[in-house]
């Protein structure tokens, strides 16, 4: 049984090829002491492979949802898991899964999630798109949308994408998403100065 000092992060991982990082977010993490859970939507599995993360590292998807729910009483598993996690991050947000959140839409565990997000407690996301995607005026007003609700924005940052496009649109660093995921876990130990501002 875990430590009750230990803290829990779910991340949640989208259908982009920012999620190749997967494995380097998740080590980090946990060489932080952080229990680790992660949830991915269907087109986040084409992006990593479950071998490539340490030892133990559960990843929940839509199929181990629905064969966890047989009948009345068993288990609803995004629900279960906004009760156990302290941190929801989302490393990579897609520009899909942006839609469906600021519209409500919630069609998979990882945007079911995120509708029935406990807000007393943080959720941090970092976008990752293609520069044309994120230069979309509806990028600006969905993102605005998220933050009004609480939730905290990790910028992206400017860099040559996978697709050979160079902009905005970069994950940000996973040294920086590991800082302020810390940062928002242990307020009270935290040392200035912070590598990056999150946009309120």
């Amino acid at each position: 049984m875990a430590s009750a000092s230990r803290k829990r992060v779910l991340i949640g991982c989208t259908g982009s090829v920012a999620t190749i990082k997967l494995p380097l977010l998740v080590d980090k993490l946990l060489k932080n002491n952080l229990e680790v859970r992660v949830v991915v939507t269907e087109k986040a599995k084409h992006f990593f492979k479950e071998a490539e993360l340490s030892p133990g590292i559960q990843v929940l998807s839509d199929t181990v949802e629905w064969a966890a729910w047989q009948d009345r009483g068993d288990p609803v598993l995004h629900i279960d898991l906004v009760k156990w996690a302290d941190l929801f991050l989302i490393a990579p947000l897609d520009a899909n899964t942006l839609g469906k959140m600021a519209s409500g839409i919630c069609d998979n565990i990882l945007t079911c999630v995120a509708r029935a997000w406990d807000r007393s407690k943080p959720l941090l996301f970092c976008p990752a798109m293609n520069t044309k995607m994120w230069e979309h005026p509806i990028t600006r007003q969905q993102l605005s949308l998220l933050k009004s609700w609480g939730y905290k924005e990790l910028p992206c940052v400017s860099k040559t994408l996978m697709c050979g496009d160079t902009g905005m649109g970069g994950m940000a660093e996973v040294d920086t998403i590991v800082e302020e995921s810390l940062g928002y876990l242990y307020p009270w130990n935290f040392m200035p100065p912070r590598r990056c501002t999150i946009r309120e």
